[in-house]
């Protein structure tokens, strides 16, 4: 397990400021007194005080005291997924940890203890920012490792073996929700439209029975990486000439048509994805007015796949789903639409449960190929995936456990 989490959890850059002299904020009620709880658990002042003048040498970005306070929260949810676990640090270990951070910043650690005290941090405080660390990539690596180890397909993927390289598709699409009461009239439709000779017409049937947003632009998707595209469908669209439309494609809930309105080569390659990190969060009434309008209301407070741990708190744990895949394991409904999306933006044109169940899709991120070339280990690009998909899990889990914490700050 060492191999793949060698101190991922310390900065990865080092800024030690030893020159400074930086004054501390002054808590009106008290250093030891509360500054924040977390489920009950306290966070003092001078806890909060320490780590922001640490985080300060560290030469962390932004506002040190805000940061020390979210970081500070973060600590209480770890360190009681840590206790539940089980999961103990020796003395050995933290010492080679605290080194480990003094290294980073050419010192020894009896000198960069001796600097933090000249700055107001006293030894306890690296000690505790060095444990928890330790505590907490022991524990992610134990709940999420097996989960973050790449295929060796997800290796070729990365390393530049596989793919399309660097060619962009101009597509059209219509996408018609389907159903048991309306299976007969839809798949008629969608006969009619794989039939149609025209991009005007191709068009019209968009305007007029398309479920995607995109049918507000007559269907007109912009230009587009291959590579984006659902890999089962890659081959199918690499086969159109312009103005041709593929068949009626069966999906989940939906049928699907594309018709071609250019491809181009682009200079180098196109990016490639390793895996691909979306969630999905279920509203009950499918596509009616009113699960629409609640899915509109929740899109527009949302910034970031994390948001939706706060919509979903105190619902049923299956109302939000959220997935790490390869390209290649993600439904072809889903890929489809994540490939009309960016990191942030969202769709709501997915149903589940036969139309009753609507899906609120957010694109979380995509972990790229990391420009592996052939002379680049696998057991290196599978190291670098396997960290990545770490942070990713860790970062969302955290997230999991604030939004169903009880965090008072005073």
């Amino acid at each position: 397990m060492q191999q793949f989490l060698k101190f991922w959890f310390l900065s990865p850059g080092l800024v030690l400021a030893s020159a400074l002299n930086l004054p501390l904020p002054v808590a009106a009620q008290g250093l030891f007194s509360p500054a924040v709880t977390v489920n009950e658990e306290v966070v003092t002042y001078f806890e909060l005080e320490q780590r922001a003048q640490f985080m300060r040498l560290l030469g962390t970005a932004g506002d040190p005291y805000e940061q020390a306070r979210e970081e500070l929260i973060k600590d209480r949810l770890k360190n009681a997924a840590v206790t539940e676990a089980g999961i103990n640090i020796s003395e050995e270990d933290v010492l080679a940890g605290m080194t480990e951070l003094a290294g980073r910043a050419n010192l020894s650690l009896e000198e960069f203890t001796k600097v933090l005290g000249q700055n107001g941090v006293a030894p306890e405080t690296l000690r505790d920012y060095t444990s928890a660390g330790l505590a907490w990539r022991d524990y992610v690596g134990s709940r999420f490792l097996s989960r973050a180890r790449p295929s060796d397909a997800e290796i070729d993927r990365a390393m530049g073996r596989a793919g399309t390289g660097g060619v962009q598709v101009l597509l059209s699409e219509v996408i018609i929700p389907i159903n048991a009461q309306n299976a007969g009239q839809v798949e008629e439709i969608a006969e009619q439209i794989s039939q149609l000779k025209s991009y005007s017409a191709f068009s019209s049937a968009a305007t007029q029975y398309s479920a995607s947003d995109s049918r507000n632009n007559q269907g007109q998707l912009p230009w587009m990486n291959l590579s984006k595209l659902p890999p089962q469908l890659q081959e199918v669209v690499l086969g159109l000439k312009s103005g041709e439309i593929t068949a009626p494609m069966p999906l989940q809930g939906a049928v699907a048509l594309f018709q071609m309105r250019g491809i181009r080569e682009v200079t180098g390659s196109a990016p490639r994805y390793a895996a691909i990190e979306y969630a999905s969060y279920f509203i009950a009434g499918g596509r009616t007015p009113e699960a629409m309008s609640t899915a509109q209301k929740i899109a527009s407070q949302i910034d970031t796949c994390d948001d939706l741990y706060g919509i979903a708190k105190d619902q049923d744990p299956s109302v939000l789903d959220r997935q790490s895949l390869a390209p290649s394991e993600i439904p072809q409904d889903i890929a489809l639409e994540l490939a009309k999306l960016d990191t942030g933006e969202t769709s709501t044109v997915l149903t589940r449960n036969n139309g009753q169940t609507l899906m609120l899709l957010m694109m979380c991120g995509r972990t790229a190929d990391l420009g592996a070339g052939e002379s680049e280990s696998r057991e290196g690009v599978a190291n670098a995936l396997t960290q990545q998909r770490l942070g990713a899990f860790a970062d969302s889990f955290i997230e999991q456990l604030r939004a169903d914490a009880e965090i008072v700050i005073k």
